[in-house]
């Protein structure tokens, strides 16, 4: 198991060494191949009325002359230990994880998207616990139970909530509980340690929301997963044994159909860590999310490339969770 670990571990942080040079390449080399000059991007430092002295003097500080192996160092350097840049005759230091300074705003990236993710993590692990349970509750019942009315409905509400996008559920909770019956009068983030019963409620809707869609895939993946597995040799051999059905339900059938549950699970949860921008979006939110979309209509290059960061790592290591709990959940990962 400690073999494992280590081994998942090491190929997690391999992962998230090539992701930043993908992400580096991106950013940094395609605007080159598609005519942008290191002269443009300083500009955008300095701002379009700077004369050439400012541009050349920000081209130096920023390494943007230097080849690009060199900025690549300096860009992982500048993550790991911080840097520090000099706007003309300004000078300001970039602590770690350093992502560079606004283009718009001169303010340091990190420092905004730090502030963001209380945000986004708690849409994200209030929505994720309220689908995880009920997606894979109303799974197991309706694959229990296949071909009753339950099994039916549960299906076709499923349907239902794949198919309606986010935006258009989030818009009909809001006009239904803020605008018509006003139970929501004013849906907007307030810290955990400020006021938990207030964070709760106000974000009861945005939960609602996004769980919906995800509760929905949930909830057929599941039932799938266990009208596979009921049909098993052993599922038929541990009830000849005389198990209680719960216990063949509980720890056999369920336990083997959540791996491809896990999965997703844990997918999911990083790409909404990473931003859950339209539910950020239609509740006016100011997550991680809507930084990303404002860095993006700004074209705002640090923060695309802070947030994009940011949300590689967080689902890399979703990712390593997910391995890890593969080896709790089925022992042949174990021994393999």
């Amino acid at each position: 198991m400690t073999a494992y670990i280590i081994r998942r571990v090491i190929a997690a942080i391999i992962l998230v060494l090539v992701v930043s040079a993908v992400t580096f390449a991106i950013f940094f080399l395609v605007p080159k191949i598609g005519g942008q000059s290191t002269t443009q991007l300083a500009t955008q430092y300095v701002g379009k009325d700077a004369n050439p002295e400012s541009i050349a003097a920000v081209k130096k500080n920023l390494g943007l002359d230097l080849p690009l192996y060199q900025q690549y160092w300096h860009f992982i350097k500048a993550i790991v230990m911080g840097a520090n840049y000099k706007f003309g005759p300004d000078a300001a230091v970039c602590h770690r994880p350093c992502f560079g300074y606004s283009f718009k705003s001169h303010v340091e990236v990190w420092p905004q998207i730090k502030t963001r993710i209380p945000v986004t993590f708690s849409l994200a692990i209030g929505a994720a616990v309220i689908w995880v349970v009920s997606g894979v509750v109303i799974g197991v019942i309706s694959a229990l139970k296949r071909g009753t009315i339950f099994d039916r409905v549960s299906m076709g509400v499923a349907l239902a909530g794949v198919s309606l996008p986010i935006f258009f559920t989030g818009m009909v909770l809001l006009g239904l509980f803020s605008y018509k019956w006003t139970i929501w009068d004013n849906v907007e983030y307030v810290g955990f340690t400020t006021d938990p019963a207030q964070w709760a409620w106000n974000l009861i809707l945005p939960w609602i929301a996004l769980a919906f869609l995800y509760s929905a895939l949930y909830a057929r993946l599941t039932r799938a997963g266990m009208l596979e597995t009921m049909g098993e040799d052993y599922i038929r051999t541990a009830r000849a044994k005389g198990l209680p059905e719960r216990t063949v339900v509980g720890k056999h059938a369920l336990r083997a159909a959540l791996t491809p549950i896990v999965t997703i699970f844990g997918m999911d949860f990083g790409l909404l860590i990473g931003g859950a921008i339209i539910t950020e979006r239609v509740f006016s939110f100011q997550g991680v999310g809507a930084y990303a979309v404002q860095g993006v209509k700004d074209n705002d290059l640090p923060i695309v490339l802070g947030v994009t960061m940011v949300a590689a790592t967080f689902i890399v290591f979703c990712n390593l969770v997910v391995d890890l709990l593969y080896a709790a959940i089925d022992p042949r990962v174990r021994y393999s």
